[in-house]
Formats: C-alpha cells, sequence, structure tokens
C-alpha cells in the first residue's frame, strides 16, 4: 500500500531528528542518570556534575574531547546552620544561555562576546536547607558558583576541591598575601606540602587548565589552593575562618580555563564571568605608557620636584603620555605636613601636574592604602587629587584577601571611579574579573616583577600562561640599567614589554638606559595605548613564550626564552598576504635589528642569546614600504 507523502516526510523528519539528538552534543543541563552535563559545543570542555545517592554529596568533573581535565572532585559548602557538602537530593534545574558581547579599555582585545550555556542545580537536604549550584561552560572553560537563601548564618568553609591527574605537569606559585611568589614547575602530585596562589596550571590529558577564580567581592572571601603531596587533589581554602553572610548570598566563581595553551593564553573567561561595568562613562580612562620613576631614582627621585621635571620633559620627549610619581611624594614635612590646615596647598604636586600638563604628560601618583582607610582620609585625599588634575593614582600595601580587606575594595572602586582617578593596584589581589567590572582598574601587581631579586628566566616564561591570562600586570619591565639584578638579556626585557599586557604599561628604565640603547628606546616609542587581539605564536611555560599582539593594521611581537643561546623558529600567524617584520634582538655589542618580509604561515627565525629574547613589529608589506615604525 502506497504511504502518502506527508507521512513519510513526517517519519523522515523524525528519524533525522532522532539521529541529530543521539549524536547531538552534551548541552546545558543534559540529564543522566545522577548526573547532568553542562558544555556549550561538542567540541568545547564538558562539565559533569553527579550526585552520590548514598551520601548526597555532589562532585563535578571536566572533559575535553573525551580526555581528562578534571577528576571527579568534591563541591559543597558548610554555613553555622547547614552542612550543604552531604546529604542533598535533587529538585530541579534551569538551563539558560548567557550571551553578552562588552568593550574593554584595555587587555587582550578590546571587543569581547562572553557566550555560555548555563545550568542552575537545586538541591535540599532532609531538614530543608536549600543549596543551588550554578555552573557555566563556555569554548573555553568551566565555571560553578553556590547560591544561598538567606539566614544560614556565616560561611565556615568549603568542601570545594580540584582533583587533577597525579601526573600532570603544573606550574604553581606559593601562597603570599601580596601574590609576589615565583612561579616553579612540579608534577600535580609532587608540588610540596603548602597553599599555593590560586591562578594555578596544570597540563592535563585534555589540555592546559588554569585554576582560577572570578567575582570576588567584599561578600566573600580571597581563596588559596592548599595541597598535600602526594596527591592531585587541591583544596579551596579560604582567607577567613568565618565568612559574614547577610541575606541571599553568592560565592565567586571557581573558574578552569580549559583548552590549548593557545586558547588559555587568550582567554577572556575570568572577565566574561564578572559582572558588567559599573562606569557608565569611560571617555576619562586612557590606557598608555608610563615613565615610572621609582626603579630610575628611587625614594630621592619621588621628594624632589626638580627630578620630577626631569622625567616630565622626558617622558615628553618620546610622546610617553603618563609620568607616574612614586612613594615619598608627600612625606618630606618640609614640603608638605599634612597636619598644617592649609596642607592642600603646600605640597608641589600641583605646580608638577600644571607642568606636565603644559608638554602632553598626566602625572600618576603612589599612595599608601593605609592614607586611604576611613571615609574621612578618602575624603581628604580624592578630591584633592582629582582636583589638581592627577590622572591615576598607584595605591599599595593592602597585601590581604580577607573579607574586611574586600570590602575596602568595595569602597575605593567607586570612589575613585566617581574622582575619575585611574587606579593601579599595588601589594594587591590578583585581578578576579574586577577589569570588567571596574574599567578604570588600569592594571595590577600581584606578581613577582621587575623590583624582585630573585626572578628566574623559568619565572619570566610562566606568566604570560598563569598570572597574566587573568588580567593586567604591572610587572614594570623596561629596568635595563638593572643588569646582573634580572636573569634575561636586553632584547628578552624589550620583548617583555609586548609579551606582558598591562593597561598602563609602567617602564622601569632609567633615561640615560634607554638613550644608551636606541632602538629599544624607539622600539618603546611605537607601543600603543591597547590591543584590538592577542595570539600565541609559540609557547611553553617555564621555557618560551612568543604572543603577538595587534593595534590597527600592525602586530607587536615580544618573546622570552630559557637556557643557552639559538636561532628561534616562531610561526608567524598574523594574517593573510606578506608581512615586514623588524626584530629587535641581541648582537655581540648591544642590540640589533634585522628585517625579514614572510608571508603568514612562515616561520621567523630570530637569534636569541642566553636566556635572551627578542621584540618585533610587523605591519603589511608592499614595493616600497621599508619599515614598520610610524
Amino acid at each position: 500500500m502506497a504511504v502518502p507523502i506527508r507521512t513519510a516526510v513526517a517519519g523522515l523528519c523524525a528519524g533525522l531528528l532522532a539521529a541529530l539528538l543521539t549524536n547531538a552534543p552534551a548541552q546545558a543541563g543534559q540529564r543522566e542518570e545522577g548526573a547532568w552535563t553542562v558544555s556549550s559545543a561538542a567540541h568545547a570542555p564538558h562539565a559533569r556534575i553527579s550526585l552520590d545517592d548514598t551520601t548526597g554529596t555532589l562532585s563535578l568533573s571536566v572533559t575535553r574531547a573525551g580526555r581528562t581535565v578534571l577528576e571527579p572532585s568534591p563541591l559543597g559548602i558548610v554555613t553555622e546552620q547547614a552542612d550543604l557538602s552531604q546529604g542533598l537530593r535533587f529538585l530541579h534545574a534551569r538551563n539558560r544561555t548567557v550571551d553578552e558581547r562588552y568593550r574593554a579599555v584595555s587587555g587582550k582585545r578590546l571587543d569581547r562576546r562572553a557566550h555560555m550555556r548555563e545550568t542552575r542545580l537545586s538541591f535540599a537536604t532532609a531538614a530543608g536547607a536549600r543549596l543551588d549550584l550554578v555552573v557555566r561552560a563556555a569554548a573555553d572553560g568551566v565555571a560553578y558558583r553556590y547560591v544561598l537563601p538567606s539566614g544560614y548564618g556565616d560561611v565556615l568553609g568549603e568542601a570545594s576541591a580540584f582533583r587533577l591527574p597525579a601526573d600532570a605537569d603544573a606550574w604553581l606559585s606559593a601562597y603570599r598575601v601580596d601574590n609576589e611568589g615565583q612561579f616553579a614547575e612540579y608534577t600535580a602530585a609532587t608540588a610540596p606540602t603548602r597553599t599555593y596562589a590560586d591562578q594555578a596550571l596544570f597540563a592535563t590529558p585534555g589540555g592546559y587548565t588554569l585554576l582560577a577564580e572570578s567575582g570576588l567581592t567584599g561578600s566573600y572571601s580571597g581563596a588559596r589552593l592548599a595541597h598535600t603531596q602526594g596527591t592531585g587533589t587541591y583544596r579551596i581554602q579560604l582567607a577567613d575562618e568565618r565568612v559574614h553572610t547577610e541575606g541571599r548570598s553568592a560565592t565567586p566563581w571557581r573558574a578552569m580555563i580549559t583548552g590549548d595553551l593557545a586558547t588559555v593564553t587568550r582567554s577572556t573567561f575570568t572577565d566574561d564571568l564578572a559582572p558588567a561595568s559599573e562606569v557608565a562613562d569611560r571617555s576619562w580612562i586612557r590606557p598608555g605608557t608610563v615613565l615610572w620613576t621609582w626603579l630610575a631614582g628611587g625614594r630621592t627621585a619621588g621628594q624632589s620636584l626638580a627630578a620630577q621635571k626631569a622625567y616630565v620633559d622626558y617622558a615628553a620627549e618620546r610622546g610617553w603620555p603618563y609620568e607616574a610619581v612614586d612613594s615619598g611624594w608627600y612625606f618630606k614635612k618640609d614640603e608638605w605636613d599634612v597636619t598644617d590646615p592649609d596642607w592642600q596647598t603646600t605640597s608641589w604636586m600641583p605646580e608638577l601636574v600644571r607642568y606636565a600638563r603644559a608638554r602632553g604628560v598626566e602625572i600618576i601618583v603612589w599612595i599608601h592604602q593605609r592614607d586611604l582607610d576611613t571615609p574621612a582620609e578618602r575624603a581628604q585625599w580624592l578630591p584633592t587629587l582629582e582636583r589638581w588634575g592627577v590622572k591615576g593614582v598607584k595605591i599599595d600595601f593592602m597585601n590581604s584577601e580577607a573579607q574586611s580587606m574586600l570590602q575596602w575594595y568595595d569602597t575605593i572602586l567607586p570612589e575613585t571611579a566617581a574622582h575619575h582617578l585611574m587606579v593601579d593596584f599595588h601589594g594587591s589581589t590578583i585581578p578576579k574579573g574586577i577589569q570588567r567590572t571596574w574599567p578604570h582598574v588600569m592594571t595590577l601587581e600581584g606578581v613577582g616583577g621587575e623590583e624582585k631579586r630573585t626572578n628566574t628566566a623559568a619565572h619570566l616564561t610562566t606568566l604570560p600562561f598563569t598570572r597574566n591570562v587573568i588580567g593586567s600586570m604591572d610587572f614594570t619591565p623596561g629596568a635595563f640599567q638593572r643588569v646582573g639584578l634580572r636573569p634575561n638579556s636586553d632584547a628578552a626585557e624589550v620583548g617583555l614589554t609586548v609579551a606582558y599586557e598591562s593597561g598602563l604599561q609602567m617602564l622601569a628604565g632609567t633615561p640615560e638606559s634607554y638613550d644608551e640603547r636606541p632602538l629599544a628606546r624607539a622600539f618603546l616609542d611605537q607601543l600603543p595605548a591597547a590591543w584590538d587581539d592577542t595570539r600565541l605564536l609559540a609557547g611553553r611555560p617555564g621555557r618560551e613564550a612568543v604572543l603577538a599582539r595587534r593595534s590597527g593594521d600592525r602586530w607587536f611581537l615580544g618573546g622570552v626564552y630559557t637556557g643557552t643561546a639559538r636561532t628561534a623558529e616562531v610561526p608567524l600567524s598574523l594574517g593573510p598576504g606578506r608581512w615586514l617584520v623588524e626584530t629587535v634582538q641581541d648582537g655581540t655589542d648591544g642590540l640589533v635589528q634585522n628585517r625579514q618580509v614572510r608571508r603568514d604561515g612562515d616561520t621567523l627565525t630570530v637569534a636569541v642569546a642566553d636566556n635572551g629574547g627578542f621584540a618585533a613589529l610587523a605591519c603589511p608589506w608592499r614595493p616600497g614600504v621599508n619599515t614598520c615604525y610610524r
């Protein structure tokens, strides 16, 4: 008997639909027996949340391309009124897609899209205590957080932990309150017993994974990773033994940036998870190069108006938009006595600001956190600095991620924005989504930077894959005068200005050291204020890192290496066509420049010195183009 066409078509469609569903990638909220899978696409990382029906405990695992990224890891949180780490039963699930476009003022790229699948799983204990687990998955990461109803009292701790494959290579930094520890390489299991900074990188069978945090505010406490040697488990340990909560509360995101090394390096996942900008008018926020005077002259220069004017003159000559005055400028009583009722008029800072502005340079000033830790002090300082015309503040010595200090951050952020003061935090937390929510935060230290005399070349080549992944990093490169105090070559030092991203790139050299290296100086003069895109061209943490960052139609390259001298081979991935590539590299008698024309996909060869590197500028080539410099 003939089958009607409509029936046949319907049957065909049903069959195709069944086939598609059978082969479809796990999407947000797809439930199995006692488990849920969350993913944004087939090739993206997959998060699997499991509920043990016997113990009522939750765990989360992550795979990518069918390979392990994170082994089943415990979830849960304990408060004064409820233990929400066990005895849980499933209630219901809700799914949604998060799709947000936003524009940054600094960072790896300006135009961004946050596209994530989200599943919200609700659980309850036998006593009726509720816990919501929110899981998000994107192309470059997985994250989760806990949401608690009101009335559960203070948080006493989390059961949260990350279980990495024991033999996964690991790059870790021992936790310090200023986040300035050195990165070293271990395996996940052999790392010594201690706490580590929550910016730990692992090479797993499923790809590289960087543990991080996002959305941290004074409503919670900062996290670090507690590890016992012999296991691949890293437990979340909070800075406070008791975290005060009021009303309904949500924890920060526990994030895993996951993919190949290029994906992890380029990721903006921690920013994507963070709340949208709280600053409506951002026209006054302008990234740029800064002549930083601390390593260039130290405390004596900070107390001298004449010295600071000389630095301003040099910045103006170079076309650098900012000069930073560091510690010491407001401590000398014969120049500024803060006990004087007319203290606002006794400082030489207003004169310096006027002098600099007439020469096209703006001023950034250092200030100790203790001078901004009360409402009265902030009411004294912030309006005065704005009235003087100061453009930014470098606030130092927070040295804590305890809830009380995070609440201070919550206060200072809107107040500095209200007074149009850009911010550079030193002795600080590391970025945890702060630059999306508060875009006037141009950079943060939280790194073993140029000031340290204990840096190693391996540390320098690890930072692009750890600390700098999660936000701008005030490493302060360019200290050419510190020969013997830094582990790298001059060309590598130039390369750091590109390999390391910072909304305010504070250059730590002396004018004399720049003038003695005219090729370095000319390259620094070309540095743009912000980047349109970022790509990893070559890298292995602790061994080499070559990053390319685009501004308009030009690419800037920065490469740093460990080990003995060699000829480095860098695969170019800059876009179709031919490119003129001008490198600054180490020669036998100082820096030298080399020019090559290469097609996209070609290999760039560069002579690299011991623990050396290079910097390069690339632009579209056509007959008649012989330089990329402007």
